[in-house]
């Protein structure tokens, strides 16, 4: 597979994560806009799981980015943005992670609502079990209310932007997943009209920024570890081009 031989080139740039329990994580930062691709993360307050996998999920995205598209992202790093910060405006799409312990303020619900309908595209990843989806889905109804979160299927365009992904079935990294937890994969598309643009795309069950933070590392298999970099790379085309 094309992303087999990028791995061995991710082991020399993984390393390792920034943030350790006990540490606190850092307020929102950002890189000068230059106009150039940014992988931009969502900043939450109280809890750290908005940082986890932070940097290297970024750097090793990046570089697979660079190397398999012509995407261009910016070389020297990612930025990190509260939900209600103007310049998010400026991004096309953002990642959140952990948000089975988001508790969105009124104004960083109306910024990512006003980012959505500005044509923003929201990766949302890494929770799972019924009492973060809970959390989750009052928070999205928050910013969203009226949003409709359906469950998409294998045809959708967004799995088929770059790479053709054959199978959604792919387990949780680690224990989880080594005990049958498999990924789950949701959205929220324009006016609830699945022929409209995906807004939001909602990886439950499932850590692909885990995966491909680790990739370097051998902590999980080639195979699982592949299909996250294709979801990666197909949701910032799906992004970049909705």
């Amino acid at each position: 597979m094309v992303l087999v031989s990028v791995m061995v080139v991710l082991s020399l740039h993984a390393q390792g994560r920034r943030f350790r329990f006990g540490a606190p994580p850092p307020e929102p930062n950002r890189l000068p806009y230059d106009g150039r691709f940014t992988v931009v993360r969502l900043w939450y307050p109280y809890y750290g799981g908005w940082s986890y996998d932070y940097p290297d999920m970024e750097r090793n995205l990046s570089l697979i980015l660079s190397d398999l598209t012509v995407v261009g992202p910016r070389p020297d790093g990612s930025s990190i943005l509260r939900m209600d910060d103007p310049e998010l405006m400026k991004f096309p799409l953002a990642y959140l992670s952990e948000p089975g312990y988001w508790y969105p303020t009124d104004s960083e619900a109306n910024g990512l609502r006003t980012y959505l309908a500005k044509g923003g595209f929201l990766i949302v990843d890494d929770f799972h079990f019924e009492n973060e989806w809970r959390v989750f889905e009052a928070a999205m109804r928050k910013v969203l209310p009226g949003g409709r979160i359906e469950r998409l299927a294998q045809t959708h365009p967004v799995f088929h932007s770059f790479f053709s992904i054959a199978s959604l079935d792919v387990p949780y990294p680690g224990r989880l997943g080594q005990n049958g937890l498999m990924g789950e994969f949701y959205g929220i598309h324009e006016e609830n009209d699945p022929s409209k643009r995906l807004m939001v795309v909602i990886n439950y069950n499932m850590d692909v920024g885990d995966y491909m933070e680790h990739s370097g590392r051998g902590f999980y298999p080639v195979d699982p570890t592949n299909e996250a970099f294709k979801f990666g790379v197909n949701y910032i085309i799906y992004g970049l081009t909705h």
